[in-house]
């Protein structure tokens, strides 16, 4: 594969990785998953239950295993043909989605932010009504 297939494999194949971290650790529809997880990573009687329920808490550890899974599944290599375009691919992966996570953290952020700022303003210039007389 040429490098600009290469790269832009990289850069579309991340999208998918962020997503599935992201909606696993941080979305309402796994909040249970998530809750027990973060009991057993906390509660847990040995460092390898504890480590292992910590992966579904974390964006970023969760996503090395999902990126594991996508090279799985597409077979894809960045750089080198061999092993080691895997792992180059895998870390390149992992760091892409990350950015991306980030990103659209920091967009959510300000989101939640602008509608915060918006009540606020909402509230301060309702006029009271007046008591009937």
């Amino acid at each position: 594969m040429i490098i600009s297939t290469q790269i832009s494999w990289l850069l579309l194949l991340a999208v998918p990785i962020a997503c599935v971290a992201w909606t696993v650790t941080h979305e309402e529809v796994f909040r249970e998953l998530r809750e027990y997880c973060v009991k057993r990573s906390k509660e847990g009687k040995t460092l390898l239950i504890r480590k292992f329920f910590y992966l579904f808490t974390c964006e970023y550890c969760f996503s090395h295993y999902v990126t594991i899974a996508f090279l799985i599944l597409t077979r894809y290599k960045l750089l080198m043909d061999d092993w080691t375009g895997y792992l180059i691919a895998g870390f390149a992966l992992v760091y892409v989605a990350n950015a991306y996570m980030s990103l659209f953290g920091l967009i959510r952020q300000d989101i939640v932010k602008e509608k915060t700022e918006i009540k606020i303003m909402e509230i301060t210039t309702e006029k009271p009504v007046p008591p009937d007389s």
